[in-house]
């Protein structure tokens, strides 16, 4: 009952002066918004690269061609061509805890077909590609590991190559032309959209890689190997077995490799890095209001309690006891600022919304933010409560009715 009766009062109280209450919880109402836009901005932004992430396939490592070092000048990944097809088939034959390799290759190319032409990107892959990559079809299969042996001249497509090239029928089993050669479509990739950087990952033409290095771009070293691990757990272990084994076929030592082997996780990692930092310092800069709106609020209840000297004197006289009086000044300062926490979430809500609906950014509200907010805001206003509130019970009664 007590508790019932302090906070009406604290209503009351506050009730007085609207604006002014309204104008001290707006510190608050903007921090809080503030917090839970920008954390929403940013967990939208990371979920997107996380997606992309996650799109590589399950359980993938990727091994790619390294740098070369001579007579002093030094290239970055994909600065030689390191890897063969070799490396590649030894990791199947000798690495226990691989389930599926894919040799790439990746070049690009005009491809013409039922008297349209398309420029776009021819990959070089195994048939357990799309195994790999978790890449269902839409229509048609995948060429098979009979095809990759005998250099077949067949072809999975994107559905941007479908829509452009084949937009009056079914693509499966026409023929387009890649460099002059002919290539039966065998199959039609579901949809995948663009990805973080804005690239469309449908607009792409997939052949066995032996036939894009003997029939499209006639190189003759991999750019790149995927390999899918049998499981999460074993996927530590695959990559130091595939980093040991190329190592031997190499002849390097370790810091000397001309070779990168990188899991999905660290791809994660590295890609949600960014991410994370910006996120955490977004809600940092957004935080600082939080301590603003808390001195507002410290600077409106000192003002409150010289205004209410002669009622708290009263109090007093009447037998009320100081911690009553502290309870009620702090009572007051945390419903003032859970109040501006609860509508700043539901601003920041509406602005992340509005953010997205406007430029289209991916937002994405975390409840964990939101909780944190709320009793961030109630431990700001007790914290900066607690000293008008003490200040108000030490008050002598005397000197309180004396007031004016």
């Amino acid at each position: 009952m007590r508790l019932r009766s302090t906070l009406t009062v604290s209503f009351r109280a506050l009730r007085r002066n609207v604006l002014r209450s309204l104008l001290t919880a707006l510190g608050i109402i903007v921090g809080v918004g503030a917090v839970i836009a920008m954390v929403s901005i940013g967990n939208g932004a990371k979920s997107v690269v996380e997606a992309q992430i996650a799109s590589l396939g399950e359980n993938v490592l990727l091994v790619f061609s390294g740098s070369f070092n001579q007579g002093g000048a030094r290239s970055g990944a994909f600065g030689a061509g390191t890897l063969t097809v070799e490396d590649a088939e030894a990791i199947k034959r000798e690495v226990t805890t691989v389930i599926g390799v894919s040799p790439e290759v990746r070049s690009s190319a005009q491809i013409l077909a039922n008297g349209l032409n398309w420029s776009t990107q021819i990959l070089g892959e195994g048939a357990d590609y799309l195994t790999i990559r978790v890449w269902p079809l839409s229509d048609g299969v995948m060429f098979s590991e009979a095809d990759v042996r005998s250099v077949g001249k067949v072809c999975v497509i994107g559905q941007t190559i479908a829509t452009q090239l084949f937009p009056d029928g079914s693509a499966v089993g026409q023929v387009l032309r890649i460099k002059a050669q002919p290539f039966k479509v065998v199959g039609v990739l579901a949809a995948k959209g663009l990805s973080v950087q804005g690239q469309d990952q449908d607009d792409l033409v997939i052949v066995p890689y032996t036939s894009a290095m003997r029939r499209v771009s006639k190189q003759t070293m991999l750019r790149s190997i995927s390999v899918q691990a049998s499981s999460p757990d074993t996927m530590t272990l695959a990559q130091n077995d595939i980093v040991a084994l190329l190592r031997q076929r190499h002849r390097t030592a370790e810091g000397s490799d001309d070779f990168t082997v990188r899991s999905q996780v660290e791809i994660a990692q590295a890609a949600t890095a960014t991410a994370d930092t910006m996120t955490g310092l977004l809600g940092a800069v957004a935080g600082v209001s939080l301590i603003v709106g808390g001195i507002g609020i410290m600077n409106i209840m000192l003002v409150s309690v010289t205004e209410r000297t002669r009622e708290i004197g009263i109090r007093l006289a009447v037998g009320a006891h100081g911690r009553e009086i502290q309870l009620q000044f702090l009572t007051e300062s945390i419903v003032l600022s859970v109040l501006g926490g609860t509508i700043g979430i539901l601003a920041g809500i509406g602005a992340s919304e509005l953010v997205s609906h406007l430029k289209g950014w991916p937002t994405l509200v975390s409840p964990t933010a939101v909780v944190v907010a709320f009793f961030f805001s109630a431990a700001v206003g007790m914290i900066f409560g607690y000293y008008p509130a003490r200040k108000a019970s030490l008050l002598d009664p005397i000197d309180a009715l004396r007031y004016e």
